[in-house]
């Protein structure tokens, strides 16, 4: 997990660029931030990561991070959301289908 909430620009973004490349199979990133880090999403997508973003209780952005064709961490990640519902108020999905 990487907190970013008190973080200063560009580190968020550089840290979870760096942390998303150590991924292994089955990994997942979790990134908080106090804003929505949308420069993020394109470097991800050019990358070869797919990312879901949701808004928090507890935090107001959540960022889960995976490898494109990982579907062990895609599924991981949709179970961390599902099981912690009471945590985040709105769902954003902005990931790329790994399913097809």
């Amino acid at each position: 997990m990487l907190d970013a909430v008190d973080m200063e620009p560009p580190e968020p973004l550089v840290r979870a660029q760096e942390l998303a490349h150590d991924l292994g199979a089955g990994d997942y990133l979790r990134l908080q931030h106090r804003r929505e880090p949308f420069l993020l999403y394109d470097n991800l997508k050019q990358q070869g990561f797919s990312y879901i973003t949701c808004t928090g209780s507890e935090v107001a952005y959540v960022v889960f991070i995976w490898r494109e064709a990982d579907v062990e961490a895609q599924s991981a990640v949709e179970a961390q959301i599902l099981n912690q519902t009471d945590k985040f108020v709105m769902k954003c999905s902005s990931m790329k289908n790994t399913n097809t």
